[in-house]
C-alpha cells in the first residue's frame, strides 16, 4: 500500500499511527542494566519467540503519540458535543459531580480484597444505595453485584426459577414457558432460555399494548414460569393495564419480571412494586447517569419482592448495630454472578446522581425526559408516520412510511442526520415497527437542542421529497462516508498489514 505523507502540522485527515513511523524514534528511555544477564533461553523457549524482530511496529515519540490519538478523539462525537437521541438506551448526560465524588481516594483506591473493618465507608454506601433503589421500585430485595443490565436480567429470571423450584419441587419441570411481548428487548428471550425456559411471544393490540386476551389463552394453556415485560414499553407506551397483567400471571402460578430499562419514565412518579411486579433489574448507566456504553464496567442491580429475597446472590451487604458486613451464609441463593461485590465505581456514581437530585429531582427529571419525549412526538407527527396514536412516555417512535415512498428509508434519514451534526436515533427497533425510528431525548436535552433537532428532521424529510438521492448517499461530510455496516460486523479488519518495501523506504 502507498504511504501517506505525514505533515507536521496538525490536520483532520490524520494518518495511522503507523504511518508516523520514523526509523530510531522512541518515546521512553531505560537505565542501564545493573545486573547480570540472563540468557534468552533460559527465559522463554524458542518456538514462543517472535523471529520478525517485531518489524512493522511504529517507531514514535511521546509527542507523537499523544497528539496522534487526541487528534483522533476529536471526531468522536460524545455526550459532552450534543444529544444522544438512542431510543431504548437513555443517553443522559454523565454529571461531573458523579465523577468526582467517584475519585475520591478513599473510594477510588479501595482494595476489593480490603478486610470488613477498613471497607465500613464503602459498604455503607452500597448499603445505603440498596436503600434508595428499593424505594424507587417498591421492591425490598436488592442485589448490586450484577454487572450490567443483561446479567442483572439473567439474576433476576435466575431467581424466578430458583423460587419455582423450590415451591414447587419435582412437578417445577412442567413450568417452564416464559411468556414475553414481541417488542421486547432482545436479551429477554435469551436470559429465559439461558435459564431453562421456552419462551412463548405475546401479541400486541393495535394500541401497542400488550393483548390481553392472547395473554390469557397462553395462561389458560397451563406450563407458565412467568411474564417477561418493559414498562413503559418498547415502542414508549405505559402498559395501562399492568396490574391486570400480574394479577393474571399469578393466578396461572407464575412470576412477574419487569425490565427496568425504561425507568426514567417512572421514577418519583411510579413504583413497579406497588404494580405487582416480582422482580426487575435496573440500569444504573441509564436512569442513574453512570458512563454508559464502550464496553467498561457497569452496574445492573436486580430488586425482588421478599418472596425472592432468600435467593438473591451472595455475598450480601447487611447492618448489625453500626457495623456493615458482607454476609455469606445463605443456603437458598442462587449464589455469585459477578467477581467481589460487582462495580463500585459505578454504585458511587448512581449515589451521587440520587443525593443531588433528592425526591423532587428525581420526580422533575422523569416529568422533563416524558415532556422532551412528547414535544418530539408531537411536532414530527405531522411529517414522520407515527403508528400508534397514544401519548409516547420517555422515547418517541416513528417509521418511515412518508419517506418511503420517495425511496428513503430509515437508515438514509439516520445517515443524513450525521450532516446535520446529530448522532442518528435507534434504527429499526422495535421490529413490530416497519423502518422504526426510536428518539429519546431524555431530560438531559434543553428545547432549543431539541427544536434543532426537530429542524433537521424536517429538513431531511423535505429533502427526501425534492432530492432523495441527496438523503440517500448520505452521510456527505464524514471522512469515509456511508460505510458497508453488515460487513465490517461479520468480516472485519483487526489488523494493519504494510507494505514492508514501501514501509521501510518512507521511513
Amino acid at each position: 500500500m502507498s504511504i501517506k505523507k505525514v505533515t507536521s502540522h496538525p490536520t483532520q485527515n490524520e494518518g495511522l499511527i503507523f504511518e508516523r513511523s520514523q526509523t530510531g524514534r522512541v518515546g521512553y528511555r531505560l537505565p542501564k542494566l545493573d545486573v547480570d544477564e540472563i540468557p534468552f533461553d533460559d527465559l522463554l523457549p524458542a518456538n514462543l519467540r517472535r523471529d520478525d524482530d517485531l518489524d512493522g511496529v511504529p517507531e514514535v515519540s511521546e509527542i507523537d503519540v499523544v497528539r496522534h490519538f487526541t487528534r483522533i478523539s476529536t471526531w468522536n462525537y460524545s455526550i459532552d458535543l450534543g444529544m444522544y437521541p438512542l431510543g431504548s438506551c437513555t443517553m443522559k448526560y454523565n454529571s461531573r459531580l458523579n465523577e468526582k465524588v467517584a475519585r475520591i481516594p478513599g473510594f477510588a483506591g479501595l482494595h476489593p480484597l480490603a478486610p470488613e473493618e477498613e471497607s465500613q465507608g464503602a459498604l455503607e454506601l452500597i448499603y445505603k444505595l440498596q436503600e434508595d433503589l428499593c424505594e424507587i421500585t417498591g421492591l425490598p430485595g436488592i442485589s448490586l453485584q450484577p454487572a450490567a443490565g443483561a446479567q442483572g436480567e439473567m439474576t433476576g429470571v435466575m431467581l424466578i426459577r430458583a423460587f419455582l423450584d423450590a415451591r414447587d419441587g419435582d412437578a417445577s419441570k412442567d413450568r417452564r414457558i416464559m411468556l414475553i411481548p414481541e417488542s421486547a428487548h432482545g436479551t429477554n428471550p435469551a436470559s429465559a432460555a439461558l435459564a431453562g425456559f421456552t419462551v412463548k411471544a405475546i401479541r400486541a393490540t393495535a394500541d401497542g399494548l400488550t393483548d390481553m386476551e392472547h395473554l390469557r389463552e397462553l395462561c389458560d394453556a397451563g406450563g407458565v414460569a412467568g411474564v417477561m415485560f418493559t414498562n413503559p414499553n418498547t415502542v414508549g407506551i405505559f402498559e395501562k393495564n399492568i396490574k391486570e397483567i400480574c394479577d393474571t400471571i399469578h393466578a396461572a402460578g407464575g412470576l412477574v419480571y419487569m425490565d427496568g430499562a425504561n425507568m426514567n419514565a417512572l421514577v418519583g412518579i411510579a413504583r413497579p412494586g406497588d404494580m405487582g411486579v416480582d422482580v426487575i433489574h435496573l440500569n444504573l448507566h441509564k436512569t442513574f447517569s453512570t458512563p454508559h456504553g464502550g464496553g467498561g464496567p457497569g452496574c445492573g442491580p436486580c430488586l425482588c419482592s421478599d418472596e425472592l429475597k432468600p435467593f438473591l446472590p451472595t455475598p450480601r451487604i447487611e447492618k448489625e448495630g453500626d457495623r456493615y458486613f458482607l454476609n455469606y451464609d445463605i443456603p437458598t441463593s442462587i449464589g455469585r454472578v459477578k467477581a467481589f461485590y460487582g462495580n463500585f465505581g459505578m454504585m458511587v456514581r448512581a449515589l451521587s446522581y440520587i443525593y443531588t437530585h433528592g425526591n423532587d429531582g428525581l420526580k422533575e427529571a422523569t416529568e422533563a425526559a416524558v415532556l422532551n419525549a412528547r414535544y418530539i412526538s408531537h411536532l414530527l407527527s405531522d411529517t414522520f408516520d407515527k403508528p400508534y396514536a397514544g401519548d409516547c412516555m420517555h422515547e418517541a417512535i416513528f417509521s418511515h412510511k412518508n419517506q418511503a415512498k420517495k425511496g428513503v428509508v430509515t437508515l438514509d434519514i439516520a445517515k443524513r442526520l450525521i450532516d446535520y451534526g446529530f448522532h442518528p436515533m435507534t434504527v429499526y427497533f422495535p421490529l413490530v415497527v416497519e423502518g422504526a425510528m426510536l428518539i429519546e431525548p431524555t431530560e438531559s436535552v434543553g428545547r432549543s437542542d431539541l427544536d434543532a433537532f426537530i429542524e433537521a428532521m424536517k429538513d431531511i424529510d423535505a429533502e427526501a421529497q425534492s432530492d432523495p438521492e441527496l438523503v440517500i448517499n448520505a452521510p456527505h461530510s464524514t471522512r469515509i462516508g456511508r460505510l458497508d455496516e453488515a460487513t465490517a460486523a461479520r468480516k472485519p479488519v483487526l489488523r494493519w498489514k504494510p507494505d514492508m518495501e514501501t514501509f521501510s523506504k518512507s521511513a
